[in-house]
């Protein structure tokens, strides 16, 4: 029987709606914060992935941390994008979304932390 994996499910859903957003940001030819969300905000989904194969739970709670911290610079860049109207989008829903994801990782991680005595 398959287990769903929750975090990394809503991490690879946020992973596409951050791509979406990029294709239709470098459609209006905006580069830079677009580029800068790609990275971040698929990165979150890497991380989390590569933490289900950690040897060692410093390893997993090392990767977790990584995929909070990004989720954190995703959110930093929806605001700046949504505050600086360089864009006609709403971010909200995106900003909400990636509110979640450093929910359930910090979560996550201080479960991990706790657990292991650290």
């Amino acid at each position: 029987m398959h287990n769903k994996n929750i975090v990394q499910e809503k991490s690879f859903a946020f992973a596409l709606q951050v791509i979406e957003l990029y294709k239709t940001m470098h459609a209006s030819q905006e580069y830079v914060i677009s580029k800068q969300l790609l990275k971040c905000g698929t990165s979150i989904g890497a991380n989390i992935h590569e933490a289900g194969a950690a040897q060692t739970k410093k390893d997993f709670i090392t990767k977790m941390a990584i995929a909070s911290k990004e989720a954190r610079e995703t959110q930093y860049w929806f605001r700046l994008l949504q505050q600086s109207q360089l864009l006609p989008l709403d971010t909200q829903p995106l900003i909400d979304s990636s509110n979640d994801l450093i929910n359930l990782l910090t979560a996550i991680v201080k479960t991990a932390q706790n657990n292991s005595g650290r």
